[in-house]
């Protein structure tokens, strides 16, 4: 099992491109089962829940195939299977993604249960309750999901008991080929879901909305073959935008929209850094010590419960105290006992973590948990003092794009030790 080896200290400073967004490419990728011809994407990064999702659309019969880094073609018209087995999407939560898509299609589909993360539930009812009202028979059976549509999918007006971006993005897609009028209220926000509609309009759909919590679908009756582009990962970019900030350094993140980003910038701008913006760019500047900030995650526009792991990570060496409260997810705290190892001071109280900022923590062997979680451990460790071994770092690999290349283009001193290459050494000590 691969780690990843970090040397604290280095001030981090530099420009940098982000990756395209993970989760904006994985629903495009799931969108080309809708599309009557060939999809050209570009930005797509090379991740392992990427891999999966191709691997998925090749196994249904897509023709899958990359015309250089981040150029990828997908042709569906060839795919006959309507399934999602748990053995292809055991490792990746966006496997519900494609039900929407693939009953739409089909007028059936079979569709694993998801895995990934385990940060909480995430349960897909609204997702299921969502196509039962556009007309779909589901029953869930042995961790699959089993859907029909004989009549085929049509329209319906659906409000989502809460924000769900994965269901949101699910029935919009559904709703593209349904017979008539879909109302999504109470949808999600996201910039991934604004994405995926402008990608959508541009082979054919009928969208309003998206942006808005309210999205109207007019369903047609194909869509045509064209191009995709996914927008930048803003996770990613605010990543290493504190990995900037915890070093006391300077970095900039191009390729941005810093619009995405501006709960996170409201907040890393009352640390007392500096902050500069353009159109596709982001600068943050640390200037001294910060100051602790309160956060709580909010779905968009408020700020991300993807970036709360990250952002205590910059309070456990913050001047005072912080209230971290996590609002979306249960379970997303799993990374607090392993920056505790590190000599964080973090007290925890149900759906809220108290960190109190320390002049300096120390590295560590230390786990990754999640996907998110791991980012923070990275975070830490380029701040410790002394080495920081982060093991289980195919949590990272799901979600950044060459993580030590790009924080070595910074200046940190980080290296990933493979399984092979320590069986290796251990073979040549022994001979």
């Amino acid at each position: 099992m691969d780690k990843i080896i970090i040397q604290g200290g280095n001030v981090l400073s530099g420009t940098i491109e982000a990756s395209g967004a993970k989760n904006a490419a994985l629903p495009l990728l799931a969108a080309s089962i809708l599309v009557d011809g060939p999809v050209t994407y570009h930005r797509i990064p090379h991740l392992k829940d990427i891999s999966t999702m191709m691997t998925l659309l090749a196994w249904q019969g897509a023709e899958v195939s990359y015309d250089d880094q981040y150029c990828l073609h997908v042709d569906t018209r060839p795919a006959t299977k309507s399934e999602a087995p748990y053995e292809l999407v055991k490792t990746m939560r966006a496997s519900s993604l494609v039900l929407g898509p693939l009953l739409a299609r089909f007028g059936e589909a079979r569709v694993s249960l998801p895995g990934g993360c385990a940060i909480g539930a995430r349960p897909i009812d609204m997702h299921l309750k969502g196509l039962e009202a556009m007309g779909a028979e589901i029953e869930v059976e042995q961790g699959d999901i089993i859907a029909r549509a004989p009549d085929g999918l049509h329209g319906a007006h659906i409000v989502f008991d809460q924000v769900t971006v994965t269901g949101t993005e699910n029935l919009m897609m559904a709703a593209v080929l349904a017979t008539g009028k879909t109302t999504l209220d109470n949808a999600a926000r996201e910039p991934e879901i604004v994405n995926l509609a402008d990608s959508l309009r541009g082979l054919g759909a009928k969208i309003q909305g998206d942006g808005s919590n309210c999205i109207t679908i007019e369903g047609v009756a194909r869509l045509e073959g064209g191009e995709m582009t996914t927008i930048g990962d803003r996770i990613e970019a605010a990543t290493y935008l504190a990995a900037g900030l915890i070093t006391g350094g300077d970095v900039t993140v191009t390729r941005i929209d810093p619009v995405m980003l501006e709960a996170f910038l409201a907040r890393v701008r009352d640390t007392g850094a500096l902050v500069e913006t353009g159109e596709d760019y982001i600068r943050c500047k640390a200037q001294g010590r910060m100051k602790a900030v309160d956060i709580h995650t909010l779905p968009h526009p408020g700020f991300p419960t993807d970036l709360q792991a990250q952002f205590m990570a910059l309070m456990t060496l913050a001047d005072g105290t912080t209230v971290v409260r996590e609002t979306i997810f249960e379970n997303r705290f799993m990374h607090v006992q392993e920056l505790a190892r590190m000599g964080a001071k973090i007290r925890l109280d149900g759906n809220m973590a108290i960190v109190t900022g320390r002049e300096k923590i120390s590295g560590a062997p230390v786990m990754a948990t999640d996907l998110r979680a791991s980012a923070s451990l990275v975070l830490a460790g380029l701040a410790a003092e002394g080495e920081t071994t982060i093991s289980r770092v195919y949590h990272i690999d799901r979600g950044y794009e060459r993580i030590e290349e790009k924080l070595s283009k910074l200046g940190a001193q980080i290296e990933r030790h493979s399984a092979s290459e320590n069986w290796m050494q251990g073979a040549r000590l022994d001979a």
